[in-house]
């Protein structure tokens, strides 16, 4: 089976129970190829609701979580820098995530294909 890196929208519509993302995560984490990038435990506090510090703590433990490594950081600088020379601005944390997948080797789930078009997805 293959691994999915998990977008940090994709982490929030299974944490607030849409059911298509439950769907497609759950599988993942019973099978253990759900990864998260350590830049998505960030964005997950810096937009959590009162109350969801246990849901979410249950679901980053349950994950594999992807640090940052220099030469992914390399890899995102650089990938960022050829989308903004075609005047395509994406977050630098979008630029990691997808970096992060690349060297990886991870699929990715996520609401954002456009920010993620060098990568494979999750269908």
């Amino acid at each position: 089976m293959h691994t999915v890196l998990l977008d940090t929208d994709y982490v929030i519509d299974f944490l607030r129970g849409i059911p298509s993302a439950h769907k497609q995560i759950v599988p993942l984490l019973q099978s253990n190829t759900a990864f998260i990038s350590i830049l998505s435990v960030y964005e997950l506090y810096a937009g959590m609701r009162p109350g969801e510090e246990e849901a979410t703590d249950n679901f980053i433990q349950a994950c594999r979580i992807e640090p940052v490594t220099t030469e992914i950081a390399k890899m995102a600088g650089t990938f960022r820098y050829k989308k903004r020379q075609k005047g395509i601005t994406l977050s630098i944390v979008d630029c990691i995530i997808s970096e992060t997948a690349k060297a990886k080797n991870h699929k990715v789930a996520t609401h954002n294909k456009k920010h993620y078009l060098e990568n494979s997805f999750l269908e």
